[in-house]
């Protein structure tokens, strides 16, 4: 077999997997979306089917520079991901996934903040706020665009920070995770989490929910932390079909504002 056809075929493979994940992980939520909160996504079947298509379209992209990536790990040792469990100290795996994690929640606020920016919105990022509100099926309904910023993140972070292949899993579990419940219209989390101290610093559906109502705030992924730093944080959010409504019409016109740089 060519390299190049060795290529395509892992690049292919790891689009089936990103976009089988996804449809797993976020049909697993969408149905206990239904059986928790009954009609909770009435009347948004439109928008669901435009949040599955861009997301199928996501997964290529994300699907691609993994294939890469991971054809020249196993063929040629490329990246810093080991397997041997001792390569280095017990105590390293925990921290190389809050290292992950705090790099790419880096990334994404400032790219997202980017993102809000009027030429970026009106080109890419207002497909994704096209979601009003968001629902379970919405977490990678991004413009090609939007989609390719964060699709390289994880395949050059392998290249530079250590990481055992399960750690790497972790990372991988815990961003398809958050990336779901940050958007299914209420919180899955118990209130100790999201509205005590760890709510302090962790971003749950409370806190990106407000990001969809006001547009301007809560540009994080995982934490709290660049948008307490930066003066972006507004806090949590409120859920329920009034706020949606609310949400859908207040979202409208700050897209609407975004877009013509008001």
């Amino acid at each position: 077999m060519t390299a190049t056809l060795a290529i395509l075929l892992s690049a292919l493979a790891m689009t089936l997997i990103v976009g089988l994940r996804y449809l797993a992980s976020s049909g697993a939520f969408a149905l206990a979306t239904r059986a928790v909160r009954p009609g909770l996504y009435t009347g948004l079947d439109a928008q669901i089917r435009r949040e599955i298509a861009w997301s199928l379209a996501s997964a290529a992209i994300y699907g691609v520079p993994a294939g890469i990536v991971a054809w020249g790990w196993q063929n040629h040792g490329w990246t810093q991901i080991y397997t041997d469990l001792h390569a280095f100290p017990l105590w390293y795996l925990p921290l190389s996934v809050l290292l992950y994690l705090f790099a790419h929640d880096t990334w994404f606020y400032w790219t997202h903040r980017w993102m809000h920016r009027p030429r970026p919105f009106r080109i890419a990022h207002a497909v994704h706020h096209a979601s009003r509100p968001p629902t379970a099926w919405a977490a990678m309904a991004f413009h090609p665009l939007e989609a390719l910023t964060g699709a390289v993140v994880i395949p050059l972070l392998v290249f530079v920070i250590p990481v055992h292949v399960a750690a790497l899993g972790l990372v991988l579990g815990i961003m398809t995770v958050m990336g779901v419940t940050n958007h299914m219209g209420w919180e899955v989390f118990p209130r100790f989490v999201w509205g005590g101290a760890v709510g302090e610093w962790l971003i749950t559906a409370s806190h990106h929910q407000r990001h969809h109502a006001e547009y301007r705030c809560n540009y994080g992924l995982y934490f709290r932390f660049w948008d307490r730093l930066c003066g972006t944080d507004r806090g949590v959010g409120g859920f329920g079909s009034a706020a949606a409504r609310g949400n859908r019409a207040a979202g409208g016109d700050l897209a609407r504002r975004v877009g013509t740089g008001d």
